[in-house]
């Protein structure tokens, strides 16, 4: 299983939200600057994160988004699967004989992902540079 930029972004522009939460709606735009991203792509992943009810949109000049629930109540599996669709081994045709052990793997990244929150991910640690450091 390979996550796309979409997954990662959509999860850098959630935890991004959960770290500046002031009580105020954050603009796209400023997610976009500090976390070296295309504002562009920020725009189409946000859609499904508000269609989900995972953020908040703010109309009005100082208008942007907030989360619409607490980070600790997102895990990483609920944006993954949204962003990128269900966790994928093998195709799903595939008639191998191995099919106890495609389950047993695609189960057990499942639990991991189910195990992380969008507040997990913003507690990592910071590197010297600034950037963020994210652990899976």
């Amino acid at each position: 299983m390979k996550i796309s930029t979409r997954g990662r972004y959509g999860l850098m522009l959630l935890v991004d939200l959960a770290q500046n939460d002031s009580g105020h709606p954050i603009s796209l735009k400023a997610v976009a600057e500090r976390q070296g991203l295309s504002e562009h792509y920020l725009e189409q992943l946000i859609a499904p994160l508000r269609n989900a009810g995972l953020v908040r949109s703010i109309r009005g000049a100082y208008g942007g988004y907030v989360l619409a629930k607490s980070s600790g109540e997102m895990t990483v599996e609920q944006v993954l699967s949204l962003l990128e669709g269900p966790v994928t081994i093998v195709d799903e045709d595939l008639d191998d004989g191995f099919e106890p052990l495609w389950d047993r793997l695609r189960n057990a990244i499942q639990e991991v992902l189910s195990g992380v929150t969008i507040q997990d991910l913003s507690e990592m640690r910071i590197h010297q540079d600034g950037s963020y450091m994210y652990y899976i």
